[in-house]
């Protein structure tokens, strides 16, 4: 059975951290499955860690399908969250609901992460209404990255401040049943957990929020491009990955690589007729 919405609102109550993780793939995906993590986002990050581009904003829905489908296959417990990308969720109610249900349909993800707060209430409000579980995303947005004047911490001002409490009261107003906080003063991360019923998680907003959330990359040390302040590398895989792709290229120029052990035989005397086999005459030359 997967983790339900309803599971995750009774770990807030009974004070039970939420820990979710990124991934983008089969193989990761059963990994952190079977690590009992309950919440998996397919995040718009693949557009950076996996895909390469600068930043979140060209990553489409059908790389997000692609990706979903993949994480799906490889859990059975975690509940999968897509992550709505740019542009698929803001020119109208129809085109959200549209998007949030190929998700649900193609992707086969349980629920839908969107970003914005007041602005956004609305559309989370229509899309609940079609029994799609919504997760809102406040603070920093990154796909509003132009708009916010780069990657800065948000609500340091008494009117930014006001702005993310409206936001989150908003949202959960319209249904939502989560709420990430991006890059928010710890202290008013926590006052706002206080003040809303839906689980809040943390992405580099303190340690008072109802859970936390990383980008797997970071904390395996896969993606070496950029480590967010708010990252924990508990791994470094990618010295490990680039060490032991050194030794295998190094053991295929010097031959030692492969040995009998990593092959197959035959035969001998089945080998010994085929080398006795007259060859072959060309085609049309019989």
């Amino acid at each position: 059975m997967r983790v339900t919405i309803g599971q995750l609102r009774e770990m807030k109550e009974k004070g039970e951290k939420i820990v979710m993780l990124t991934a983008y793939d089969y193989a990761t995906a059963k990994l952190v499955d079977e690590a009992d993590v309950p919440l998996i986002l397919v995040g718009d990050s693949l557009g950076m860690v996996v895909l390469g581009y600068e930043n979140t904003i060209p990553v489409t829905m059908e790389e997000m399908l692609h990706h979903t489908r993949a994480v799906v296959r490889g859990t059975q417990h975690a509940l999968v969250v897509g992550d709505m990308p740019f542009m698929t969720y803001h020119i109208s109610v129809t085109d959200a609901l549209r998007n949030a249900g190929r998700f649900i349909q193609e992707g086969g993800a349980q629920a839908v992460k969107l970003e914005g707060g007041r602005g956004m209430a609305e559309t989370v409000r229509q899309i609940v209404s079609c029994g799609i579980p919504v997760m809102g995303h406040i603070g920093l947005t990154p796909q509003s990255v132009h708009q916010l004047g780069g990657h800065r911490v948000q609500g340091r001002t008494p009117e930014a401040a006001l702005k993310l409490i409206e936001d989150a009261q908003a949202l959960e107003e319209a249904g939502a049943f989560a709420i990430v906080f991006e890059s928010v003063p710890a202290p008013l991360a926590k006052l706002i957990t206080q003040k809303v019923a839906v689980p809040t998680i943390d992405i580099g907003a303190g340690k008072d929020c109802d859970g936390q959330v990383q980008v797997i990359s970071d904390l395996l040390g896969l993606y070496t491009d950029f480590v967010p302040r708010h990252a924990k590398q508990y791994a470094k895989l990618a010295d490990i990955i680039r060490g032991a792709v050194a030794d295998y290229s190094a053991e295929v120029k010097a031959g030692s690589f492969p040995t009998p052990k990593h092959g197959y035989t035959m035969d001998e005397s089945l080998l010994a007729g085929l080398k006795k086999r007259p060859k072959a005459a060309p085609p049309g030359k019989a």
